[in-house]
């Protein structure tokens, strides 16, 4: 009778330890999911605070009147 509890609490052992392990992935992976997700907005943004005004600056001084 106890060496029938110790293999089952031995393997539930294993398998707390499995999912312990797919939790910490699970985590990790949406870690990196959310740091490219800011990344993918934030980039853009950022380029756009630079490449905005320099496109303007073009288009006011092709305009014979400016703006």
């Amino acid at each position: 009778m106890e060496d029938v509890l110790m293999r089952k609490i031995e393997e539930l052992e294993r398998k707390v330890d499995a999912t312990l392990e797919s939790a910490e992935k699970t985590r990790k992976y949406f870690f990196w999911f959310l740091i490219l997700s800011l990344l993918a907005l934030f980039l853009p943004l950022f380029g756009m605070m630079i490449a905005l005004p320099y496109i303007l600056n073009l288009f006011a001084n092709a305009l014979p009147a400016g703006l």
